[in-house]
């Protein structure tokens, strides 16, 4: 098995309403739902709207073995919103954790996987999301989390 997508860390759910999807899963006994934490500033920060990217609103419920993220996407055009109207709600991304983000994004350009977004820290930390949907189905991102 790949290290790319070898630990996973999230699974991202884009919703219509985000407040209305964490009152169904807190039904179910999922929780509690925190603000995604965005970290620190990126040296380097590449999406297809970055206007889009700030007003995307995210709560994360971290569970015994992973993370549930549920994403509002916004009325801004992006991936995720996209996603949504061609779609409907749904998985829209699979997050792994990998132990140096840059490596694995340099892995996943030799696998001739394209980027669709991507950031990184000073510290190393940050994401890639590949461009998998027509073969995997959704798309997969890596991530280095700050400790």
């Amino acid at each position: 098995m790949s290290p790319l997508f070898n630990t996973l860390h999230h699974i991202c759910i884009v919703v219509r309403d985000l407040d209305k999807a964490v009152a169904y899963y807190e039904s179910l006994g999922v929780g509690p739902w925190n603000d995604y934490p965005k970290g620190g500033p990126y040296l380097e920060f590449e999406v297809p709207n970055e206007a889009a990217s700030k007003a995307m609103r995210y709560k994360c419920a971290d569970l015994a073995n992973m993370q549930i993220q549920l994403c509002d996407p916004g009325e801004l055009d992006s991936p995720q919103r996209r996603f949504l109207e061609e779609h409907g709600e749904g998985v829209y991304h699979l997050g792994f954790e990998v132990p140096d983000r840059d490596a694995a994004e340099a892995e996943g350009h030799k696998k001739g996987l394209g980027v669709i977004a991507r950031g990184r820290r000073a510290d190393g930390t940050g994401f890639c999301y590949f461009d998998t949907r027509r073969d995997a189905g959704v798309v997969l991102e890596i991530r280095k989390s700050p400790r």
